[in-house]
């Protein structure tokens, strides 16, 4: 979906299992409100455990709570390159403050990994955790937007809490929703909340 030499990119990052197209209709809600923005909606680099036609950041086959921050470390390359190949596309490597990310579930644990090694401007993370290993160093001039299901039965909310609390303690901008009532998806309350965070993120023209 993404244009050639946008002002702004969006980045969607699947959650395990599934595939970039997945996110396309969030996109295609969002294109409205942001006219000047470039979606992109790629595949996990990996095969998926579970078979199929489906992809992962990382893999889940004998994950742990112990091993999540080593697998989490060697998929970097790879999730890098792909996150490199997009932004160079849209000529935004040198204004990488231009480009959101937003991840659901395993998407938005690499989202929240990235902030350690590239500095966006902003990281959506719906229905994630903060996974990666220690020590962990996040760009300051990231802005984080959580959004969580109360009821989440696959990553408990708690999880979105935690990582809230954390990026805090670095020193970043994070806003933090827990959602009553709503499982293991992105509804359309959580849809709105993003659409707003981005156009706020990127409401200054880049020069």
């Amino acid at each position: 979906m993404a244009t050639s030499l946008a002002k702004s990119l969006v980045i969607f990052l699947h959650g395990v299992g599934s595939r970039g197209a997945d996110l396309a209709p969030l996109a295609q809600v969002w294109l409205p409100s942001l006219p000047t923005v470039a979606f992109a909606v790629p595949d996990g680099p990996f095969a998926f455990d579970g078979g199929g036609s489906g992809r992962q950041w990382f893999g889940i086959s004998g994950v742990t709570e112990a091993n999540r921050p080593q697998r989490i470390a060697a998929a970097r390359p790879a999730f890098d390159d792909v996150l490199r190949r997009i932004i160079e596309q849209q000529g935004l490597l040198s204004r990488l403050d231009r480009v959101v990310l937003v991840g659901f579930s395993q998407g938005s644990i690499m989202a929240l990994d990235a902030i350690g090694r590239w500095p966006f401007g902003a990281v959506i993370a719906y229905s994630g955790r903060l996974a990666s290993p220690r020590p962990f160093t996040p760009a300051r001039s990231t802005q984080v937007l959580m959004v969580h299901g109360a009821v989440d039965p696959v990553i408990p909310a708690g999880n979105s809490t935690e990582a809230a609390a954390t990026l805090r303690e670095a020193g970043l901008n994070v806003h933090a929703h827990i959602l009553p009532g709503v499982g293991h998806t992105i509804t359309a309350q959580g849809a709105q909340l993003g659409a707003g965070f981005v156009a706020t993120t990127l409401s200054s023209e880049p020069d």
